[in-house]
């Protein structure tokens, strides 16, 4: 079971990791455009801006489950490294369980804050903001699904024995 964790926590993570590598792409790009807008062709674009800013948002919010699934967040284990080793364990699972309580909180609140972007539109294209908003439930849901992944790999042991990396870079 905690093998079979692992390889759809990869495969989540392999999919989320190109999905962002395409989003970042998009915003250098836009706002290489922009810029190139702004100092040189002077067509007075008014959509670069608001783009980048909604590429950057879904980028940002999906490269979340990324850094769960690889365990690369940041986290203060001065305390937590002197504990026993069962005890560590124990509060270890206690922080994942913790976590996943926060992102069903945002997931389930997301939704709704989703839903208010539908009647609401962007001045600029006049289109619901609805997708944009979207990133918040949809990124949360996902890092809800790594995160159950990541605490069936692990329990709680991954300061102890951390998931090992194959050549490819994956866990």
């Amino acid at each position: 079971m905690r093998e079979q964790a692992a390889r759809l926590s990869d495969r989540i993570n392999k999919a989320i990791e190109a999905i962002v590598a395409i989003l970042m792409l998009a915003l250098v790009l836009v706002v290489w455009l922009g810029v190139m807008d702004r100092y040189y062709f002077r067509w007075q674009l008014p959509w670069p801006e608001v783009i980048a800013r909604y590429l950057m948002i879904w980028a940002a919010m999906l490269a979340v489950s990324s850094g769960i699934s690889r365990r690369e967040h940041i986290g203060l284990t001065a305390f937590i490294n002197l504990l026993p080793e069962k005890l560590r364990q124990f509060l270890l699972i206690g922080i994942d369980l913790m976590s996943l309580s926060l992102f069903l909180y945002v997931a389930y609140f997301g939704i709704g804050f989703a839903q208010s972007g539908v009647p609401r539109e962007a001045m600029i294209f006049g289109v619901s903001l609805a997708p944009f908003y979207a990133a918040i439930p949809v990124a949360a849901s996902i890092c809800v699904v790594q995160l159950v992944l990541v605490l069936i790999r692990d329990l709680g042991t991954h300061i102890d024995r951390p998931p090992t990396v194959d050549k490819e870079g994956a866990i």
